[in-house]
C-alpha cells in the first residue's frame, strides 16, 4: 500500500505480511516526515487528528483501511 492509500500524503510504498505491520511502516513514515516539517504530511495528519477526536469515525477509518489491504494480492 502507498502512503496515500493509508491518508498520507505521498506514493511511498510499505510492504508488508499484515496489516499491522503496514500500519507500523505509515506510522514511522509519518514521524519521519513531521520530523523533515514536511507540509503536505503534516496537513494528512491534522485530518487524522480530527479523526482520532471521534472515535466512531477512527474505528470505521481503521476498518476502512484494512479492509483495502486485506483485498489486495499478496505473494
Amino acid at each position: 500500500m502507498t502512503c496515500n492509500q493509508l491518508g498520507g500524503a505521498c506514493e511511498k510504498e510499505f510492504h508488508a505480511a499484515t496489516f499491522e505491520e503496514i500500519a507500523e511502516l505509515s506510522k514511522k513514515h509519518g514521524m519521519e516526515m513531521f520530523q523533515k516539517g514536511d507540509t503536505a504530511h503534516l496537513a494528512a495528519m491534522e485530518k487524522m487528528k480530527a479523526l482520532m477526536n471521534r472515535p466512531n469515525a477512527m474505528q470505521h477509518w481503521f476498518e476502512e483501511k484494512r479492509a483495502a489491504f486485506e483485498a489486495l494480492p499478496h505473494y
